[in-house]
């Protein structure tokens, strides 16, 4: 009896199962043909058209071609926007009659007060054109994201270096696509992308840093994928970190970089 009522037990298991698999080929099948239909080729304009959300309106100063949503972080008058990386004092940098600022050497390296995440920036700078350095040695300088991840700055006109190091260069990282330097002594302009990295809640990153550069309007570093921190010595580092200032060295060699019109769109 026992052998028959576990027969049954076992017909009415199968027949479920089977029943089970069905509707779930049934449902693969419709599944199947729901996203068929929605690949179903439109057959009026209106289909595929997308009217929401509406991206925001900015505009550009016609005098400064600034775009209205940017914070102007250097405009010539003053360094309200910059404190000294050495102590957070205030900047001891040279202000210039035409709106620029210049490197005063071995005062240490400005850094904005605010902190940033994705951003678009745009500066423009200029080599010295007294300068007597070669190699490393010639108007260095940078610009650091959050602190950490350098876009090189260097005359290199006829002036060789390593080209992991060179002008435009992610430094130590990524050579960069072409070397578009203005000649010794004139403005060059820097409009860079740049994708902070991410991290989990242990620390661990789950993203890298994206960079693009485009160097007097020439592509020269595309979405760059950062390896971590651009380092002088030593492999590249990825301790966890939030939004952090913008930075620009001091490289202590007496490089007579200037700087001027720097702006920044939050992304």
């Amino acid at each position: 009896m026992k052998k028959i009522i576990t027969l049954g037990i076992l017909a009415v298991v199968l027949t479920a199962c089977n029943q089970e698999k069905k509707e779930n080929a049934t449902d693969v099948v419709k599944t199947e043909v729901a996203t068929e239909a929605k690949k179903k080729e439109p057959t009026t304009p209106e289909e595929t058209e997308i009217w929401e959300p509406k991206p925001k309106v900015v505009t550009l100063d016609e005098a400064t071609g600034i775009p209205s949503d940017a914070i102007v972080l250097f405009d010539g008058l003053n360094f309200d926007q910059w404190i000294s990386s050495v102590d957070s004092t205030s900047v001891k940098w040279n202000l210039n009659k035409d709106g620029s600022m210049t490197v005063n050497d071995r005062t240490g390296d400005i850094q904005t007060k605010q902190n940033f995440g994705n951003i678009q920036l745009h500066l423009e700078w200029r080599s010295y054109l007294e300068s007597t350095g070669s190699n490393q040695n010639k108007s260095n300088s940078g610009v650091f994201f959050q602190n950490r991840y350098e876009v090189q700055i260097l005359d290199n006109n006829d002036n060789d270096t390593y080209v992991n190091g060179q002008v435009g260069s992610v430094y130590k990282q990524s050579i960069p696509l072409a070397k578009a330097s203005a000649p010794t002594g004139h403005w060059n302009t820097y409009d860079i992308i740049f994708h902070a990295p991410e991290f989990d809640s242990d620390g661990n990153k789950t993203k890298s840093a994206t960079i693009t550069v485009l160097h007097n309007g020439v592509l020269i570093q595309d979405h760059f994928m950062l390896e971590g921190t651009t380092e002088y010595i030593g492999w590249p580092k990825n301790d966890a970190h939030g939004k952090a200032p913008i930075k620009l060295q001091d490289h202590g060699d007496n490089s007579g970089v200037s700087f001027r019109n720097i702006w920044v769109r939050e992304l």
